[in-house]
């Protein structure tokens, strides 16, 4: 039973997300609804999943499917996300010449854009809140950490892998060795 629901949880998840980022909201959603993942966990996994090879969206659903039921529990995970692609990807190209130049496909997609950033902020002060806080405080070295990565990306440039090795290293000195 447990497999079913985790495919059925990730069919879902595919067919109503965009992939990437927009998977998240929905993935915290479901994993946290069925016990399976606390918020805490959720956020580790989709720091994995951002610092591994591949698609964001198959990356966290190996992840939680892992954790959820083991390496079957990955494998069903991953079927789940893939098979609304799979399915819609085959649909559209069928009709593909037919909705390019329609124009309220293109209304509807002005539409659908800003509510998936919505969406993606909503992770984002989840993630805030589980991250940058200790004991109902504001932890200030999560912070300035995170205000640094910030930095290194916007005004620098440096690539993601790199922020996440160098924010890994001020990790295990700041919160392992220093002990902050």
């Amino acid at each position: 039973m447990l497999l079913l629901e985790l495919f059925w949880s990730f069919v879902k998840i595919g067919f109503t997300s965009f992939g990437g980022l927009s998977m998240i909201p929905l993935i915290s959603s479901e994993m946290i609804s069925h016990g399976w993942m606390t918020a805490e966990e959720v956020s580790d996994i989709v720091a994995i999943a951002e610092m591994t090879p591949g698609p964001l969206g198959l990356n966290c659903a190996t992840f939680a499917g892992m954790r959820a039921a083991g390496i079957l529990g990955a494998i069903v995970a991953n079927m789940g996300t893939l098979s609304p692609t799979y399915t819609l990807c085959a649909v559209a190209a069928v009709f593909f010449e037919h909705f390019r130049d329609n124009k309220r496909l293109g209304e509807i997609m002005t539409g659908v854009r800003p509510a998936c950033v919505g969406m993606v902020a909503g992770v984002v002060v989840d993630l805030v809140l589980v991250n940058y806080a200790e004991a109902g405080a504001v932890h200030f070295p999560s912070v300035i950490l995170g205000t640094v990565d910030l930095i290194l990306l916007l005004k620098f440039h440096v690539s993601i892998p790199v922020v996440l090795m160098l924010s890994a290293i001020a990790g295990v000195i700041m919160f392992g060795v220093m002990g902050l």
